[in-house]
Formats: C-alpha cells, structure tokens, sequence
C-alpha cells in the first residue's frame, strides 16, 4: 500500500448525519443491505463506528462491536467505486488499532461463502475459520450460510 493511500485517508467516528451518505453505499454494495435502523442503533449502542474518507469523499466505513477482550467486525465496506485499491485493507488496519486500544485480544467476523473477495482479505490479514452460521444471511428466498472467522490481534 503507498504512503500516498495511507495519508489521503481520515477515519473520523461515524455519526449520525453519515448515515444517510452511509446508506447510498451500503445499498449500492450489496443486494441485502443494513438498513437505516441497524446503523442507528449501532450508534445509539455505542459500537465504534468509522468512516473513512478520501478527500471528502466517503470511501468506506465499518461498524464493530467492542465487548472486554473481545471484536466483532459487524459491518466492513468499501464504496464500489473505491474497491481495489487498498481501502479495506486500510479500514482493516484502523479497526485493529482501535480494537487493541480498547484492550481486545481477539477479533471475530462472518462472511458470505460467496464473498470471495472478501473471504481474501480476511485470510491475508490472518483470520482463519472457526465454524459456520447455517442459513445466517438472507439471499433472496434462501438463505446463506456464514463462515465465522477469527484472529488474534
């Protein structure tokens, strides 16, 4: 990743007045979105929320849960038109840094089977599987399972 990259990004904490520029990515990203309600109340739950920003531009953001010792990645995305240049890996890397702030040892995730691409990064970044969520995510009227994944930060 270039120092350029690195330096063009800001992560500022998502607040509630990024959601409405939160939600035009996440329903252009995917076909089974969260909905306005599952960003507010990550927010009114106090669950470290970011957004990362190029410019002015929203890149990506990210919604994790930090409970003791433990991370959940619940929400990682970056804006299609931003994909493939590294700002994943990016989001990737904050995430860990706040996560380890906030003394977390471990990190934890679900992921489609089908995300291929998103199942490469975890898997770069060391995140190894550690089961299966059956029939965890909608996908049109069946249901798809999640693969759990962990790392030890």
């Amino acid at each position: 990743m270039s120092a350029v990259l690195k330096s063009a990004a800001n992560f500022t904490p998502m607040q509630p007045e990024d959601v409405d520029a939160v939600l035009i990515i996440e329903q252009d990203a995917y076909p089974f979105p969260w909905t306005r309600s599952n960003f507010a109340d990550s927010l009114a739950a106090g669950y470290s929320a970011w957004c990362c920003r190029v410019d002015e531009a929203l890149a990506g953001y990210a919604v994790m849960m930090l409970v003791l010792d433990e991370a959940h990645l619940l929400n990682v995305t970056v804006a299609p038109n931003w994909q493939r240049r590294g700002y994943g890996l990016l989001i990737m890397q904050h995430l860990f840094s706040v996560a380890r702030t906030h003394g977390a040892k471990r990190m934890f995730l679900e992921v489609r089977p089908s995300n291929a691409p998103g199942q490469g990064l975890y898997n770069r970044l060391g995140f190894a599987p550690i089961g299966r969520r059956r029939g965890y995510y909608p996908a049109g009227s069946q249901r798809e399972d999640a693969v759990v994944m962990a790392m030890e930060l």
